[in-house]
């Protein structure tokens, strides 16, 4: 059984209730001693800006900020699909701290030995 866990997230503000969800359960797998990465794609790299999710807040959950800042805090790593975030001219001297810029073989590199991964 693979130790690693990851989440693929596709949306941003388009879905801030899967944003937020997402980021609950990398929390959970974290918490379940996985490594765990999130893969932020398409809208999704929106996320990987400073100050983007401040005002993100759903009801019933920490607000996504806090979220996001506990799970980088405690060793969740971060990918950022660098063509999604090209074609949306996203700025890259803004990212958040920890947020690494990748293509699809990294990606492809952390599930290659059965890691699960699940998609919102």
């Amino acid at each position: 059984m693979s130790g690693k866990f990851c989440v693929s997230l596709t949306c941003a503000k388009d879905d801030t209730d899967k944003a937020t969800v997402a980021f609950v359960i990398a929390n959970a797998a974290l918490g379940s001693e996985k490594d765990t990465l999130v893969f932020l794609s398409t809208e999704g790299v929106r996320l990987s800006q400073k100050g983007y999710a401040d005002d993100v807040h759903e009801d019933g959950f920490m607000a996504l900020k806090d979220l996001m800042d506990n799970f980088t805090a405690v060793g969740g790593k971060i990918y950022v699909c660098a063509p999604c975030f090209k074609k949306r001219n996203l700025d890259e001297d803004n990212l958040l701290d920890g947020a690494l810029m990748v293509g699809g073989a990294k990606l492809v590199e952390f599930l290659s030995d059965g890691s699960p991964c699940i998609t919102y």
